[in-house]
């Protein structure tokens, strides 16, 4: 385990050589770059306004950590594990989420524009005032989760699993969808939503 009061780089980079888990610190406005995070396992860590780039995190796991108002360009997430985090005022647009796996976590006002979240899944997740404007969701899989104010205008949904989910409160123009638009089956949409659907299946609606 690693201690004391390094920066975040110092302890970072410790952890990698150690093949440690990073676990019970705090770190603030700090910032770190191209840094290889693979596989690493992170416990009770709190990130407060701090700065990664392009820093590697495929395959790292999350228990109980917090990021707040963090910002993340150009970082790979793949295939990471998060239980029971929260993420607010996060920005990772253009991240790489693919097969990411969220369960008990809170989401709030992140911005993921671009993010490629192919094959991930959020279980027993919140989301709130989240952005995914364009974002890559094919086959995200979404289980008694709740989503409130989420955008994903534009977001390509081709193939997500969203039976159960109540996505009235959420923003649908222009996501893409299977011609049958399989992907809504079981989910809840409200009435203006319903016209988005039926412009993607060729249905024409009267004034």
């Amino acid at each position: 385990m690693v201690v004391g009061m390094d920066s975040l780089t110092d302890a970072l980079l410790s952890t990698r050589e150690e093949g440690d888990q990073l676990a019970g610190r705090d770190f603030e406005r700090e910032a770190a770059e191209r840094l290889d995070l693979s596989d690493l396992t992170f416990q009770q860590v709190r990130f407060a306004r701090c700065q990664f780039t392009n820093c590697d995190f495929s395959g790292a796991a999350f228990f109980g950590c917090a990021f707040e108002d963090c910002a993340f360009s150009g970082c790979r997430f793949a295939v990471s594990f998060w239980r029971d985090a929260a993420l607010s005022g996060c920005k990772a647009e253009g991240g790489d989420f693919r097969k990411a796996r969220f369960k008990g976590c809170a989401l709030d006002r992140l911005r993921l524009r671009w993010a490629n979240l192919t094959g991930a899944l959020w279980e027993r997740c919140a989301l709130t005032d989240c952005d995914l404007t364009e974002s890559g969701c094919q086959e995200l899989r979404v289980v008694k989760t709740t989503l409130q104010a989420v955008n994903f205008t534009r977001a390509d949904l081709f193939r997500a699993v969203l039976k159960g989910t109540d996505l009235s409160g959420c923003t649908l123009d222009g996501v893409t969808l299977s011609a049958s638009c399989q992907e809504l089956r079981g989910a809840k949409i409200h009435a203006a939503q319903a016209a988005v659907v039926a412009r993607i299946l060729g249905i024409e609606i009267a004034d």
